[in-house]
């Protein structure tokens, strides 16, 4: 009985001999176990209560779980007098109860949650069904919205009908917003989309360069949306991508081929803009945008004559429903839709072509006829995206003002530079000697092209008509004819008994030049020239080059052709007076300072395909003067470019097309070292393969020989390094092949282009790359290629070089952070508007005036097919006896800057020399005239016969120029008997304005009040100053005033001139008139002079005082530590 009351329960399965004859029964042992299980019960519930007082565990848990197991089982047990050890023998049996026990429990469990568990189930059935039919619905949305129309086609024949559809459409609306930005006097043409990837292979006949970096480009700095993926329409029997003449996926979605097409708009006055969207602008008043597209939207304002156009057609459109007999209610509708999209009739509702610019706050709209607000963002660091601009609130105003402040700096730097320019003064070249300049031009078997026309005449003008030394850029694409530019100038040098250098970077190029210039002028021409060659390995101590430089210092040489030898320190010359650089981009600092020291009051021409951006940058700031060959020759065919990775087959490909049909080929390299693996790879591609190298390392003419022999046609591949960028012109060469192109320079790849396409033949280009040592920069450079492909494209070749690398130093300061600011376009014209501001009087230099009145009256220009030898300016043999004393004293006379500086020079004349002869002083008041000619902008003279009257054109002046230097005349009139007519253009009425001598003038009529800030008005400052110019600059070719339309000019009027003056005094009547305003620009021009270089020299100051203060700061800090301070 003990036993049984334990407490212990673990007693009641103990296995000691001692308790084997306390046999219980059947029945015992289950009440034994329901009691236990209560007991457990009772234990589970007041733990659970004193854990959680709040929870009440439920009374039946477990109620019915345990039921008697006869009733649910079949096995037979021991009676109770039979078996009342059955379980203590058999542990088996204990287990087999155990697991039954459990079985019963979850049975139980399963049962009583079930329902639940159905529940449950149903519930998330149902939300799976709702969450599909969700995305579904979001898939088939964004797939309509993705796809547009093409979202329902069933058939190639649908998507073909669409792209028709969408082809006329947007040909009829490119159509219109030409002819609307016509209409605004503005041309506008579209750019075909600039894909980022090859399309093709290099067998493709097309004209468009192909670029392929090995993954998807952008053509903006935003790359495709994140984690999107496009899933086109199956189309049976369709193509695999949408064609190339219809839409296009651009980062995943249909994009029309319209919106993806680029702008280039411009204006008779000289501005362009060329962008794609997604594109980086600058506008002035709103700051850095992105160019998305051009709209068609209705004209905001309309102007008065538009109004009463549209009310008159709302009208007729009113009464044309009333005769059809519509109802009121359409007829309503019709009069609520004037003025809306709905409305498209272009006479009631006037449409306008719009830019689209984004902000990072808002959308702008600017109309067409403003797009020369825009410019494109270019700051020197394009890898780098810019930050938008908000067009609410300050900041792009307060970036503004800082740049502002800073190219007025730049500006008194610009003016004192002037300033100083024009004091260093050399004889000018005598315009006797261009009758021989012409007769030589005659050798140059080519008709020249309208742009180098104008570079003849900007040298001459250069040289002969200015006191200054020259420093002029020719900026042309390879092959264009600058080469001819200097030789003709060279020769102008000898002619007038100078000497002349050329200078070129690499000896292939110098052999080139050395062999044209003997052939043209050289002693077996009737010319006789002396012509040497100074390159590598003739040095100073050697036998050649000691006995060529002794030549050269005693002037036995006239014309010296040479590399950077010309620039070592023993070189002299006896009497050098032009320096002509080719491909200036090549020579390094070192050798720019010596050409410095070389080039002290010598005249020095420059010659470049694509000028470094710093030089650049100075001929945009006008700092330099510069021409552009643009006209390519005629018959001449952009070279196609191919922009791929390296790959053998297209190599062999390549090759392959171009000895097909009878040419040769040139293979470039980065390195010397990496020309025996070419070699290997053309001999494994073509056994037999006839190929030749050349490179810098190779013995002294060695290279300029192989490539000769390479010209004469014994080879069929030129393999090089650089050494043939310059120099190198072989027509049957059409294929130029160049390996990791991604280790070139912009300009070099450019001049290596420019080595084929020298024929008649297509030339091709192939830029191989490899893509795991692509750059940004490279691949910028490398879609540069690409892009800029068409003849003459060498100086935007440089620009999108600028854009690259930035302007670099100008002046000796750092200009890329303010020109990053607001954009290197926008900074180089606030720079332009600062120097026209602290100029004042902005007359446009005029470099020589052409007088072509009766008997040659009042010209200084020579006849070369006149047998007079004597000419206005001209000093007779007994006045000045020494020829060199009179050619110089004629030339200084001849460019005397002022009528003040003429008499100055007479002076001395009579000091020296004696009293003036009578001849002498009729050909001084010449020369006095073209003096005030020049000072007032005056290019051309002559008499209308209709009239009698004389006419004085001035292109550049303008109403201001005139009320300002009326101003500071006597009782504030222009002379009498000069009046001034200026077409309506120039005015701000309708009309042409005419200005009488001797009436004062009212000088709120002529000054716009907004001229100081109004950018309307300095961008017409911008136009007049580019069209002026041009016509100055063709005014010298003009024989007669009946060839020019004087009526669309400024011009001065001197009535009756020609018949009531007696001929041989009309040149004292026309002094008698331009003498005082001459004077008082003279004046004025001077003063602005001296006002910039004391600006300049006082800031200069004030940072040589800082500089100086912040040194002794350093040596006081550093003293101060020494005493442990």
């Amino acid at each position: 009985g003990a036993d049984t009351d334990d407490d212990d329960d673990d007693d009641d399965y103990d296995d000691d001999d001692s308790t084997t004859n306390n046999k219980a029964s059947w029945g015992d042992l289950e009440a034994l176990e329901e009691e236990r299980l209560a007991k457990l019960e009772e234990e589970e519930a007041s733990a659970a209560k004193v854990l959680h007082p709040k929870f009440t565990a439920p009374s039946n848990l477990y109620t019915g779980v345990y039921d008697s197991p006869q009733t649910n089982d079949n096995t037979s047990y021991p009676d109770d007098d039979e078996g009342k050890d059955y379980f203590r023998n058999d542990p088996k049996k204990e287990v087999e109860l155990a697991q039954k026990r459990d079985a019963l429990q979850n049975a139980k469990l399963n049962e009583m949650f079930s329902e639940e568990d159905e529940s449950n189930a149903a519930r998330q059935a149902k939300i799976q069904q709702l969450m599909a039919e969700d995305d579904a619905k979001w898939q088939e949305e964004r797939r309509k919205r993705l796809l547009g129309k093409y979202a329902t086609v069933e058939s190639w024949e649908e998507v073909e009908k669409l792209q028709k559809e969408d082809r006329e459409k947007e040909m009829k609306e490119i159509d219109m917003k030409v002819n609307l930005a016509k209409e605004a006097g503005v041309t506008l043409t579209m750019l075909e989309p600039t894909d980022g990837a090859a399309t093709g292979g290099i067998d493709g006949g097309s004209s468009d360069s192909k670029v392929d970096f090995g993954r998807t480009k952008s053509s903006s700095w935003f790359g495709p949306e994140e984690g999107l993926a496009l899933d086109l329409p199956e189309v049976k029997g369709g193509d695999d991508a949408m064609r190339e003449d219809g839409p296009r996926v651009v980062n995943g979605q249909i994009t029309s081929r319209e919106q993806l097409m680029g702008i280039s708009v411009g204006s008779a006055g000289g501005w362009s803009l060329e962008v794609f969207p997604g594109d980086f602008v600058v506008h002035r008043k709103y700051g850095i945008g992105r160019y998305e597209r051009t709209v068609l939207n209705p004209k905001g304002k309309l102007t008065p004559e538009e109004k009463e156009a549209a009310e008159e057609r709302r009208k007729e459109i009113i009464n044309d429903l009333m005769k059809d007999g519509k109802q009121l209610e359409e007829i309503q509708r019709v009069v609520e839709s004037f003025g809306t999209a709905a409305d498209t009739d272009p006479i009631s509702n006037p449409l306008t072509t719009l830019l689209e610019i984004a902000y990072s706050d808002a959308v702008v709209h600017v109309p067409i006829e403003r797009a020369y607000r825009l410019s494109r963002y270019r700051a020197g660091d394009a890898a780098v995206k810019p930050k938008l601009s908000r067009v609410k609130g300050e900041a792009w105003a307060k970036a503004k003002r800082k740049v502002e402040a800073n190219t007025v700096q730049m500006a008194e730097d610009v003016l004192a530079l002037y300033a100083t320019r024009e004091t260093l003064n050399r004889p000018p070249f005598d315009p006797s000697a261009e009758g021989m300049v012409k007769v030589f031009s005659k050798s140059f078997p080519f008709d020249p092209t309208p742009d180098q026309k104008k570079c003849f005449e900007d040298v001459e003008n250069d040289m002969v008509w200015r006191s200054r030394p020259m420093d002029r850029l020719i900026c042309g694409d390879v092959g264009f004819g600058k080469t001819e530019v200097a030789l003709r100038a060279l020769f102008r040098a000898v002619a007038n008994g100078r000497q002349a250098a050329l200078l070129a970077p690499t000896g292939v190029l110098a052999a080139q030049h050395f062999k044209q210039v003997v052939r043209r002028m050289g002693e077996e021409t009737e010319h006789k020239f002396n012509i040497a060659l100074l390159r590598g390995g003739m040095g100073k101590n050697t036998k050649k080059g000691r006995e060529l430089r002794a030549s050269i210092a005693a002037g036995d040489v006239d014309i010296i052709v040479g590399t950077h030898a010309l620039l070592s320190n023993g070189m002299s010359f006896k009497d050098l007076g032009l320096l002509c650089i080719d491909e200036e981009q090549r020579f390094g600092v070192n050798q720019k300072e010596r050409l410095k020291l070389i080039c002290n009051c010598v005249d020095v021409l420059t010659l470049s395909a694509t000028p470094i951006p710093r030089t650049l940058q100075m001929s945009l700031s006008g700092i330099r003067d510069t021409s552009t060959i643009r006209s390519p020759p005629p018959m001449r065919k952009p070279t196609i470019s191919y922009v791929q990775e390296y790959e053998e087959s297209l190599i062999k490909s390549a090759v392959e097309k171009e000895l097909a049909r009878g040419g040769q080929c040139y293979y470039v390299v980065p390195r010397i070292s990496q020309l025996q693996d070419a070699s290997d790879l053309l001999q494994r591609l073509f056994p037999g393969l006839r190929v030749i190298q050349a490179h810098g390392r190779m013995s002294r003419g060695a290279a300029e020989e192989n490539v000769a022999a390479f010209a004469e046609g014994g080879y069929d591949v030129l393999l090089a390094t650089t050494v043939i960028e310059n120099g190198v012109d072989i027509p049957r060469v059409n294929t130029i092949i160049i390996q990791n192109a991604q280790a070139f320079g912009m300009s070099t790849l450019y001049q290596l282009r420019g080595r084929v396409g020298r024929s008649d033949l297509q030339a091709y280009a192939y830029f191989f790359h490899k893509n795991d040592a692509i750059t940004e920069q490279s691949a910028q450079r490398l879609q540069a290629m690409a892009d800029l492909h068409e003849l003459g494209s060498g100086f935007d070749v440089a620009n999108r070089d600028l854009e690259i690398r930035g302007a670099g130093s100008l002046l000796g300061t750092e200009q890329s952070g303010m020109a990053a600011k607001v954009g290197f376009d926008l900074y180089m014209r606030m720079l332009k508007k600062s120097i026209r501001q602290l100029r004042g009087l902005d007359l446009p230099v005029v470099p020589r005036s052409n007088v072509i009145l009766p008997g040659g009256e009042g010209s200084i220009e020579w006849d070369a097919a006149s047998d007079d030898a004597s000419a206005s300016y001209l000093i007779s043999d007994s006045y000045i006896q020494d020829a060199k004393e009179r050619s110089k004293q004629e030339g200084v006379a001849r460019l005397a800057e002022s009528t003040a500086r003429l008499v100055e020079i007479t002076n001395e004349w009579k000091e020296k020399y004696g009293g003036i002869p009578s001849e002498l002083q009729n050909n001084l008041k010449a020369l006095h005239l073209n003096s005030c000619l020049r000072q007032l902008g005056i290019d051309i003279v002559g008499l209308d016969e209709s009239t009698g009257d004389c006419i004085l054109r001035s292109p550049g002046l303008r109403p201001r120029h005139w009320a300002m230097i009326c101003s500071q005349l006597p009782r504030g009139a222009p002379p009498r008997g000069l009046d001034v007519i200026f077409p309506a253009r120039f005015t701000f009425s309708t009309e042409d304005k005419e200005i009488s001598g001797g009436k004062k003038i009212d000088l709120d009529e002529f000054i716009n009040p907004n001229y100081a800030d109004d950018d309307e008005e300095w961008d017409a400052l911008d136009e007049e100053e580019v069209e002026a110019m041009k016509e100055i600059s063709s005014a010298s070719t003009i024989k007669n005033m009946q060839d020019v339309e004087i009526q669309n000019y400024p011009r001065f009027v001197v009535k009756k001139l020609g018949t009531s003056v007696e001929e041989g005094s009309r040149v004292d009547a026309l002094l008698k008139v331009l003498l005082p305003p001459s004077k008082v620009v003279f004046k004025k021009q001077e003063k602005d002079k001296e006002k910039a270089k004391l600006a300049a020299e006082l800031r200069d100051k004030r940072e040589a005082i800082a500089r100086q203060k912040k040194e002794q700061e350093k040596l006081n800090s550093r003293r101060l530590g020494g005493f442990g301070y």
